[in-house]
């Protein structure tokens, strides 16, 4: 029996099939490594990018808003305590010369000697003064100087000879200053020149 015998292809025939199948596969291959790159490198939503970017400044802006609203209150108390711990302070000092006045008016009900009750009123008053110096606060006294509008007020102008013209002739009211500045400027008279007859 005749064995089958496949009849071998023609040569040129192999050969032209060959490369078909090696540009099928090569074309495969470049498809296959152009996707792959693309899939890597492509390109984010621009849109979605700059929603988080806006998101995570608007985290930040309230975050700050919130910090400082925090900053402004603590520090309103700071200043609000400082201020309290202040008056507390010169409460304290002042409170002696309190003290020393109640003892004198008591004193002054069953006084005999009046010299002893004006003496026993002068020792509180330089006391009240010592204080004052004591927490800075300067007592100014005007009279004889020329008028100075930044620290004295002028309520009247009195006709004198006794002092020169733009001088203080009477103070009605003592003035203070505290730390350099003025607390309460002196309430003068001011000297004129007498008017000639």
């Amino acid at each position: 029996m005749p064995e089958d015998v496949t009849e071998p292809k023609d040569a040129s025939t192999q050969r032209s099939e060959e490369p078909e199948a090696s540009a099928t596969a090569t074309a495969a291959t470049a498809e296959s490594e152009a996707e792959s790159p693309t899939a890597e490198a492509a390109p984010s939503d621009p849109h979605a990018e700059a929603l988080e970017e806006i998101k995570r400044i608007r985290d930040q802006l309230l975050r700050t808003a919130a910090d400082f609203d925090n900053f402004r209150k603590r520090s309103r108390r700071e200043v609000t305590d400082a201020s309290e711990r202040g008056r507390e302070e010169i409460l304290k000092e002042l409170l002696p010369v309190f003290d020393n006045l109640e003892r004198a008016a008591d004193h002054a009900k069953g006084a005999t000697e009046v010299s002893a009750l004006i003496d026993g009123i002068d020792l509180v008053i330089k006391q009240f003064v010592d204080t004052l110096a004591k927490i800075g606060v300067e007592k100014l006294d005007a009279r004889g100087q020329a008028f100075d509008p930044s620290v004295h007020e002028a309520i009247q102008q009195l006709e004198s000879d006794e002092v020169p013209p733009g001088s203080v002739a009477y103070q009605v009211q003592p003035g203070y200053k505290m730390g350099g500045r003025l607390v309460r400027p002196c309430m003068v008279v001011v000297a004129k020149a007498p008017t000639v007859q």
